[in-house]
């Protein structure tokens, strides 16, 4: 006898990637891809609170500014937090950052293991997100320096 399959409405949550599901969603849909359509964002964010978001980007300028810390270290901290975050669109930015600034993959494996010490399995998960960003980023860089 064939069981009827019933036909029920999305959850609100479809199509939404969940914890488990993100290390494979971000790579199929590639990290530059994920940080364009964030940026299409937050440029409507910038007609619509351009005071905020001038803040935001000094701010960013101001933290990231060489000083007793140079500027590549700072990107690792910054990806560290954005794994213990569990932040994708974080994850893309600053992998990217650290691309041009000529980290190298052990300077990223490091600075993961610290934020997997640091926020636990979740980390862990978003660590394997950052390598293959990073790596993504990587690529990117020597294909246009080609």
């Amino acid at each position: 006898m064939a069981v009827k399959a019933r036909a029920t409405a999305a959850p609100p949550n479809a199509g939404i990637a969940q914890h488990t599901e993100r290390v494979g969603t971000m790579q199929d849909q590639g990290y530059k891809i994920l940080t364009t359509q964030v940026s299409q964002r937050l440029a409507e964010l910038r007609g619509s609170t351009p005071g905020v978001m001038k803040a935001f980007g000094e701010l960013g300028r101001a933290a990231t500014a060489p000083g007793a810390l140079d500027a590549k270290t700072k990107e690792l901290i910054a990806l560290a937090l954005g794994v213990a975050a569990r932040c994708d669109p974080c994850i893309g930015f600053h992998t990217q950052a650290l691309a041009k600034l000529g980290a190298t993959r052990q300077e990223v494996d490091e600075t993961l293991g610290v934020a997997t010490y640091m926020g636990g399995g979740p980390s862990l998960m978003y660590a394997a997100s950052a390598v293959a960003a990073f790596d993504e980023a990587v690529a990117a860089r020597a294909s246009a320096a080609a």
